[in-house]
């Protein structure tokens, strides 16, 4: 009892010096514009053994915290569905590769040559030096909102490669280990085919596992179950990679991916992203103690050197790439600057390089240093990249979080041409409105004009939430997404059932696609409009008001029985009787207007 005892009050002590150095820290660092993760740093260096010795074991805190990192790339695979993936394969599968072998190859090249070590030792310890930090990078492309911009969408493709490599750079590890082989160790071409079963093996679980169990949680309406369906959902996948010697990051996004269609992956999101942030946190608190000051005290002007080396060398290599694959110089040099620093897993692969008795403890130290310092440096970097992109049009752009808006009558999601005008004719009619974008340069543009547009996704339940949907009378999604379905619009309504739903649909298809969702008023983007024009051209042209008018009315009620025809059959060909002009044979022309 008494050990169990002393053992509670070990875990509360530390936490709470943890947090409170924390919160101490990062209250300091945010005053100061110099970001959170450089205060955790350095209030891990403060309480870690080489300052005030407050908290031991930083090894053990910092593989805890890991977990935050495995959240982080399950909350970004909730943000990509496979089509998206799809689309982005030539970064991911050509732009990742080059900036990681590039990178790499350089750092091994200047390792080699300023150190005093063997072409083995140096390749282990240059090849890490190329990743960047998912935990730093990541966080904040999403909390600045610049995600799904153009640097944004090529920086995480870079991540996830390089989480995809981690599998490679530890076979080469393997193959140069001058320590005795391990009986029964894979080989890395055995560890591929593990990772690749093990991929298709999440794949159907979250098809024929997950999202049923989604489906059920949901009938049930208890968020608790939610935390624990998403929490589950992340264990299983990280630990059935990790078992296989895989990052347990990939596992955990491939997890994310398999959820990005379920109607419920905003309310995974929104439960599971407090775990992630307080655990990322101390990820960078545990980075922090584990610096080894002796170390830098011992060699300060190799060390700065190396960093400031690392981050140059990164910075031109991204840069040249960046521009080779089609972005800007602005947009360039600002995703250069966001993976110019160290990753993370460099100190999985210094660790393993030192197992394999490649490196000395001292050289893992060091380098440890080294990306530890590069990491320091990334939000300076990052204030030098703002004013860099106060250059691009978008960047002047205050992508404020709805959660700021006023209580409004309605929220509008949406504010391109369509938006805008029946936004205007809400406000003519005395009503309040919440107007919602998620693209950077339709907000600039809208401010322009005096119109206030906060950032977000729309579709999203926790920023609908945010925005004051609860007490809203009406919720209109004036955007232009071809992806939206009914699945996602059946989720808004159970969750806000006092609002009332309007969308705008591309065209026809489309509308049939979101009939299935009840209690909802959908428009045709061009249908009214196109009507209109008809009914002007034949008033124009002298044909009788009553023939012009009869010709609309009965065009109205053909069109709506065809769809209803259609929407019945599934079969976009069926009600070709009810058009005029039609005719019953199957290579009937249908059109999508």
């Amino acid at each position: 009892m008494d050990e169990g005892h002393h053992f509670l009050t070990d875990i509360l002590t530390t936490g709470a010096l943890l947090l409170g150095a924390a919160l101490v820290a990062v209250l300091v660092f945010r005053k100061l514009g110099l970001g959170a993760v450089l205060g955790y740093l350095v209030a891990g260096i403060i309480i870690g053994p080489d300052v005030l010795g407050l908290s031991g074991e930083p090894e053990t805190i910092l593989s805890f915290a890991e977990i935050g990192i495995i959240l982080l790339l399950f909350l970004v695979g909730l943000e990509l569905s496979p089509s998206r993936l799809w689309v982005m394969r030539r970064d991911i599968l050509l732009f990742g590769p080059l900036q990681v072998a590039l990178c790499g190859l350089a750092m091994f090249a200047i390792i080699y040559a300023v150190l005093p070590f063997s072409w083995e030792a140096a390749l282990v310890l240059g090849l890490p030096l190329g990743l960047s930090s998912t935990a730093q990078v990541l966080p904040l492309l999403q909390s600045r909102g610049r995600l799904k911009t153009d640097y944004g969408e090529k920086s995480f493709a870079i991540l996830l490669f390089q989480d995809i490599s981690i599998v490679p750079l530890l076979t080469i590890v393997a193959a140069l280990s001058r320590a005795p082989a391990q009986e029964g160790a894979p080989s890395g071409l055995v560890l591929a085919i593990y990772a690749i079963l093990a991929i298709g093996g999440l794949i159907l679980a979250g098809r024929y596992v997950l999202s049923p169990l989604l489906r059920l949680v949901g009938r049930v309406s208890e968020r608790e179950l939610f935390i624990v369906t998403g929490l589950f959902a992340v264990c299983a996948s990280a630990a059935l990679m990790q078992s296989i010697g895989v990052s347990a990051a990939l596992g955990a996004f491939v997890a994310g991916v398999m959820l990005a269609e379920s109607p419920y992956r905003h309310e995974l999101e929104a439960d599971i992203d407090p775990f992630r942030s307080i655990l990322l946190g101390l990820f960078f608190l545990a980075v922090g103690m584990m610096l080894d000051l002796d170390v830098i005290a011992a060699q300060p002007l190799l060390i700065v050197g190396l960093a400031a080396g690392l981050v140059l060398v990164k910075t031109a290599v991204v840069f040249g790439l960046g521009r080779l694959f089609g972005l800007n110089n602005s947009a360039s040099i600002i995703m250069a600057l966001l993976l110019s620093q160290g990753g993370e897993f460099g100190f999985v692969l210094f660790t393993a390089s030192q197992n394999a008795l490649l490196i000395e403890p001292e050289a893992a130290s060091l380098f440890g240093a080294v990306v530890t310092l590069s990491m320091a440096t990334t939000p300076f970097l990052m204030i030098l990249a703002g004013r860099l992109a106060a250059r691009r049009r978008t960047s002047d752009v205050a992508l404020d979080d709805p959660e700021l808006a006023a209580q409004a009558n309605i929220i509008i999601v949406g504010h391109g041409r369509f938006g805008q005008t029946v936004g205007q004719i809400m406000q003519a009619a005395g009503l309040s409105i919440t107007l919602i974008d998620i693209k950077p340069e339709q907000i600039d543009v809208s401010g322009e004009f005096g119109r206030k547009v906060f950032y977000g996704d729309g579709t999203r339940i926790d920023l609908l939430r945010r925005a004051g949907a609860d007490e809203s009378c009406a919720i209109l999604f004036c955007m232009d997404d071809r992806d939206l379905d009914a699945d996602n619009l059946v989720a808004v309504r159970e969750t806000f059932p006092n609002a009332k739903l309007f969308v705008r649909a591309y065209d026809r298809r489309q509308m049939l696609e979101l009939m299935p969702a009840e209690d909802l008023k959908i428009t045709r983007e061009v249908f009214e409009s196109s009507v209109q024009m008809a009914e002007d051209a034949l008033r124009s042209i002298n044909v009788d008001p009553s023939v012009a008018e009869q010709a609309v009315t009965e065009f109205r009620r053909r069109d709506l029985a065809r769809l209803k025809a259609q929407f019945k059959t599934g079969n976009i060909r069926a009600g070709s009787r009810h058009s005029f002009g039609g005719k019953e044979s199957d290579d009937f022309a249908m059109d999508e207007g």
